[in-house]
């Protein structure tokens, strides 16, 4: 945090090199919150490509009332990719779930009957149409690349958990990376220690990428990696006690250090044997289709249980073009035919990772979050099926972890085209997760390019405190 950043970069400096890596995780693990925390750790969804809010969360009658007419008579405007077409009311019908009441269309029927656990942000907006740094300002706070991550923010300010596994896990899916690629978990001008590690879901035998060494390989035994690791450490701590401004260079002998132990840790949080066969049906992770993301949902439960502190998880991967379906949620073409299939594998995943941990008393402290980079048209694209981008309005929804469950806050206009109140952007959907974390988001702070440079930038409201319990 701000206030013990001089004292932190004065210890560094003095210690010196891997020694300054391990105070500076001492220093993070003693780090006190700026205020009762309600939330330990946090668990985030992302689902890249842009999800449709008219036909997921955000429910317009008037839009059903004009189905069918021009959206734009005039001709005046221009959507991202395309010209308005005509009104194109929700593909999926709308129904009233829980004790509050929360409208959610049927193509998340399970998620549908934990809304009372659930708080809506309708009046999301982004200030980019673009994927990449539409992805960028939801994970970072900014459109243009190289600033840090949330998850790096995360752990800069409160530390790992955990001495075996990294504070900051991304799970990104099967298919590929998301727009923007690796940068959406970067430190940025963070210390480079505080980017994430990329896990595997689907690779139990080497989870992280060259972990292990091929299985033919036999010129090596535990007694002769340990003789190297020793002799590895004691030339980088030589090299690093004469660079010590060098991040980058702390960042890869802590990970290096990280990578012995993950040995170990990494294959038994990938093991799957030890769960239920109640939890893995719960998760689908046998079904071709929605089992891969079940799965990453799984993991993300069994390492908030092992002490990480900031797990993402990514529902879709980059936005190109369709083959069966498209790899995200960007449904240009056939939005039933993409939303249809992004649906059930969110609808399946999520709503078992809420029930599980809530089964297990996790919800409680972990804060559950789900997002996209911006939302759908309204209408139809151009004479199509599918709709285009809108930064102009979206939904997101955060449960567990001191949210008011079943709540509401913003809505967009009668036809869900723009966010009409309490408009909001990805700086106060940061500031409500960091204060649910008992950080402070304005104390939260970097100095580099000659200012203090903080998650949430300067423009934003604040704490959402209408979703706080």
């Amino acid at each position: 945090m701000k206030a013990h950043h001089s004292r932190r970069s004065f210890l560094q400096t003095a210690a010196g090199g891997i020694g300054s890596l391990a105070l500076s995780s001492m220093l993070a693990r003693g780090a006190q919150p700026h205020h009762t925390a309600k939330a330990k750790r946090v668990i985030q969804i992302f689902c890249p490509g842009g999800m449709s809010h008219v036909d997921t969360f955000d429910y317009k009658p008037e839009l059903i009332k004009r189905a069918g007419k021009p959206f734009d008579p005039d001709g005046k405007l221009q959507f991202f990719a395309s010209k308005p077409g005509n009104c194109q009311p929700s593909y999926y019908p709308f129904k009233q779930h829980g004790e509050c009441g929360r409208w959610v269309s049927d193509l998340f029927p399970k998620l549908a009957t934990q809304v009372d656990d659930m708080a809506f942000i309708y009046s999301m907006q982004s200030k980019t149409a673009l994927h990449g740094p539409g992805c960028f300002m939801m994970n970072t706070g900014q459109t243009l690349p190289g600033f840090p991550s949330m998850g790096a923010w995360v752990t800069y300010g409160l530390g790992s958990e955990s001495d075996n596994l990294p504070a900051f896990v991304v799970l990104p899916d099967p298919r590929g990376l998301p727009p923007g690629g690796p940068i959406n978990w970067g430190a940025g001008f963070l210390p480079a220690v505080h980017q994430a590690t990329t896990l595997d879901a689907t690779n139990v035998e080497q989870p992280i990428a060259d972990l292990f060494p091929p299985k033919d390989f036999s010129g090596t035994g535990r007694v002769q990696d340990q003789q190297t690791l020793d002799f590895l450490q004691k030339l980088n701590r030589q090299h690093a006690a004469q660079r010590t401004a060098n991040t980058e260079l702390d960042a890869r002998i802590a990970a290096y250090e990280m990578a012995a132990r993950l040995q170990l840790s990494a294959p038994e949080v990938t093991n799957l044997s030890g769960e239920t066969e109640l939890t893995k049906k719960l998760y689908a992770i046998e079904d071709p289709e929605i089992g891969p993301f079940g799965r990453q949902c799984l993991m993300a439960r069994r390492l908030a249980e092992r002490g990480g502190r900031f797990i993402q998880i990514y529902c879709g991967a980059e936005n190109t073009t369709a083959k069966k379906i498209r790899p995200n949620w960007d449904s240009h073409e056939d939005l039933v035919r993409d939303h249809g299939y992004w649906g059930a594998v969110l609808d399946a995943g999520a709503s078992a990772l809420l029930a599980d941990l809530k089964s297990r008393g996790l919800l409680e402290d972990t804060l559950v979050i789900c997002t996209t980079e911006f939302g759908r048209q309204p209408a139809a694209q151009g004479s199509g099926k599918g709709r285009d981008h809108n930064a102009g309005a979206f939904t997101a929804w955060m449960a567990g972890g001191g949210i008011k469950g079943g709540t509401g806050h913003g809505a967009t206009d009668e036809l869900g085209f723009k966010a009409a109140e309490n408009i909001t952007h990805s700086y106060e959907l940061h500031a409500t997760a960091l204060h649910l974390l008992g950080i402070d988001h304005e104390k939260l702070t970097f100095y580099h390019n000659g200012l203090q440079q903080r998650l949430t930038g300067l423009e934003g409201h604040g704490v959402i405190k209408e979703l706080l319990a």
